[in-house]
């Protein structure tokens, strides 16, 4: 059975030593503050990258990969692994061009050899969810179709519910999506925010008061899943108060079977700003 190696971007928000152990190759992305240019979970952690977003006047801007830069890293898999096969999975093609770009990196392959590229249609550990179970497969001596067919599932049974502290961080970056018609809307009510099936961020509900919008979306869980078994990952950006608050009611209420927890990197953190707190979920 051949090797079969996992490629993915950044924005997946893989803790570093999870990912360094399941040996999952990443291109990251760029995050810029005014000419200042650094590479998402490389030479920017999630700590650093709040502080400087609190006090900065502007926003930072991020920019996705070059179709090179995905080229080099398979061209490196294929040589360091003859007849390799590889799974490159990859944010939502609907809030980043990153997909995009990984695809034209295997169109610039001198022989392009065996490389699948997904569009997870989601973000942060949205999809990494995806990349670790791909990758651990890989690591058991799985073959690319039986990998491919797991990623299938997963996506169908996955769920993911975000809280904002604010939507202005959406709004000025561009990625607000079908969630636009929540400006405006009356003081303390809080948006349960998701993304759809083609990946863009999405309102589920509105639900006046910040515990009440957490119910809320343990209530959505119920629905989805029942008393079935259930992996909880809990992400959180700069402030773990929320999400921890967030997944003692899930492990309450809920079918947990395994919780986890990691943080919102740079790119991400962008676009949703400090304070948010996430759940994702997939069926066991």
């Amino acid at each position: 059975m051949g090797t079969v190696k996992i490629v993915t971007d950044s924005t997946s928000d893989i803790p570093k030593q999870l990912r360094e152990q399941l040996g999952i190759e990443m291109v990251s992305l760029k995050v810029m503050f005014g000419e200042q240019t650094y590479l998402d979970a490389v030479t920017i952690e999630s700590i650093e990258f709040y502080e400087k977003l609190i006090v900065s006047q502007a926003l930072p801007t991020t920019s996705q990969p070059s179709p090179m830069e995905f080229m080099e890293v398979y061209s490196r898999l294929n040589e360091q692994h003859p007849g390799v096969s590889i799974i490159s999975i990859h944010l939502s093609s609907a809030v980043s061009g990153t997909y995009q770009s990984a695809v034209l990196g295997v169109s610039l392959l001198e022989d392009e050899g065996d490389v699948t590229v997904i569009d997870s249609k989601s973000a942060s550990y949205g999809f990494g969810m995806l990349v670790v179970k791909a990758a651990e497969m890989a690591a058991a001596g799985s073959s690319k179709e039986d990998i491919l067919a797991e990623i299938e599932r997963m996506g169908k049974g996955r769920r993911l519910y975000f809280l904002v502290d604010s939507l202005e961080y959406l709004k000025r970056g561009g990625r607000i999506g079908k969630a636009a018609a929540l400006f405006g809307s009356i003081l303390n009510v809080k948006p349960i925010l998701s993304l759809d099936e083609g990946g863009e961020v999405t309102a589920i509900d509105k639900v006046r008061g910040h515990k009440k919008a957490m119910q809320r979306i343990i209530d959505l869980l119920i629905k989805d899943y029942g008393n079935d078994p259930i992996d909880v990952m809990a992400a959180w950006a700069y402030k773990s108060e929320n999400v921890l608050e967030l997944a003692a009611l899930a492990q309450s209420q809920l079918n947990v079977r395994h919780i986890n927890q990691t943080e919102i990197g740079a790119v991400i953190g962008t676009h949703v700003g400090p304070g948010t707190a996430a759940l994702f979920i997939n069926r066991v």
